[in-house]
């Protein structure tokens, strides 16, 4: 299955969100892509930090982005999962 274009995503994004406002949601489908749309947006700042980390010569300006884009990827997974985030270690 191909990714949907930037369109099409944006499209189905704004329905779930009507569905989510309206309650219109009865398997929690609108309710999932939005959560895991939210996601994939964290994660994929990591990897554009991990990336420049990694192609810059692993710098102290692009160490700080990649953690901090860790933390924010980390405070986003525990808060949606209601847990409680523990240190990575990189501070």
């Amino acid at each position: 299955m191909t990714r949907p274009t930037e369109d099409e995503l944006n499209s189905a994004l704004a329905m779930a969100a009507q569905m989510r406002d309206k309650d219109l949601d009865p398997f929690l489908i609108a309710k999932s892509l939005l959560s895991e749309n939210y996601r994939a947006r964290c994660l994929q700042e990591v990897l554009v930090a991990a990336d420049r980390y990694i192609n810059m010569g692993m710098a102290d300006s692009e160490r700080t982005q990649l953690i901090r884009a860790i933390k924010k990827a980390k405070e986003m997974e525990a808060y949606s999962t209601h847990q409680r985030q523990d240190d990575f270690g990189l501070e």
